[in-house]
């Protein structure tokens, strides 16, 4: 499904403005393919824009955009979905601190998801391939907490029930969205036979450089993750709650990857485990000048976790999973740029 010379394919990307969605942009630019993103605002098209200039070699009319304000709006995909040959779906919720636990996670995830399956099955007859952003959160039960002795693959799905979502903390709830909003997807394509199938991509704690219009005061959850360590305002490293990464360049390739791939199926898609102290180690390295912010390494001590297995990845995507030291090393940098422009 590569892009043809000729006639380049026409890719559509949902929540273009976002962290992960930047890397999935420049992976299908890299690739060959034109692209038409999703934004809520014609300020947030131009700022992707702006960000994307220099992989558009002149070539403007390789990025164009749709205005979606609400994703789980009934009919919000209807006009973005025409014409187009493909899409990947990365619009959806990333916030653990919330209200209401359905309003504000459970049903923008799960219907942001079935609304686009329903207006490309409406509107989009030729495309014939989805991939959706989902989620290791879809995956890893988090009421076994770290389960030390235990490696989660695709196989594996989090058991937590909507009244536990309802009500849970907004850990729990964050990651029954994506679990809901994963399952609704498989249920939709085996229930309705639509004329596209299907693949997800299931990254854990997502770090790397940033390549969105990004500030120090709105920054995406798990870059904010690494710049508590560079700030001073985390005084100890304190335990990994997630202790598995990818880097999100390699995101954005397996997006692409998945797209061009003929199967029909979950990619977990992780470099491996991770704890904080390694993080904290990697930024007394790479950043000597931040060394009194960040905590000494040892303030926590390591435990042993679940493993992950990402071979299916490995071997049927073709993806060269990046070392924790180079991803945490180039997030830093990134977040120290953005600190010297905000200074």
């Amino acid at each position: 499904m590569s892009a043809v010379k000729n006639k380049p394919q026409l890719i559509l990307l949902t929540g273009a403005s976002g962290f992960v969605a930047a890397h999935v942009l420049n992976s299908l630019l890299q690739h060959g393919y034109n692209v038409r993103g999703t934004v809520r605002s014609e300020a947030s098209a131009s700022k992707v824009r702006k960000t994307h200039s220099h992989r558009l070699n002149g070539d403007d009319s390789r990025l164009s955009f749709a205005i979606v304000q609400d994703v789980a709006k009934p009919g919000a995909f209807d006009e973005a979905v025409k014409g187009v040959d493909g899409v990947i779906h990365t619009a959806s919720p990333f916030q653990m601190q919330v209200d209401n636990n359905e309003r504000d996670l459970l049903d923008p995830a799960i219907k942001g998801t079935t609304e686009i399956l329903k207006a490309i099955r409406k509107n989009a007859p030729q495309v014939k391939r989805v991939v959706i952003t989902s989620s290791f959160a879809s995956i890893v039960d988090p009421m076994q907490g770290i389960r030390p002795g235990y490696t989660y693959s695709e196989k594996d799905w989090n058991p937590v029930t909507y009244e536990q979502a309802k009500s849970g903390d907004g850990g729990t709830a964050y990651c029954a969205s994506k679990t809901f909003a994963e399952k609704a997807a498989w249920d939709f394509v085996e229930a309705e036979q639509p004329n596209f199938d299907l693949a997800t991509i299931c990254p854990p704690m997502v770090y790397g450089p940033l390549d969105h219009d990004a500030s120090l005061d709105h920054l995406n959850t798990s870059s904010a993750d690494i710049f508590r360590f560079m700030n001073g305002s985390q005084k100890e490293v304190g335990q990994t709650a997630f202790p598995a990464f990818v880097d999100v360049r390699d995101v954005g390739e397996a997006h692409v990857k998945a797209y061009e791939n003929p199967q029909s199926c979950r990619w977990l898609v992780t470099s491996g485990n991770f704890q904080y102290s390694d993080v904290c180690e990697i930024l007394k390295r790479t950043l000597p000048e931040y060394a009194n912010n960040i905590p000494e390494p040892t303030s926590t001590p390591k435990v042993r976790t679940y493993a992950v297995d990402n071979s299916h990845a490995r071997d049927d995507l073709g993806i060269h999973f990046t070392s924790l030291d180079q991803t945490i090393s180039d997030t830093a940098k990134s977040l120290a740029r953005l600190q010297e422009q905000a200074a």
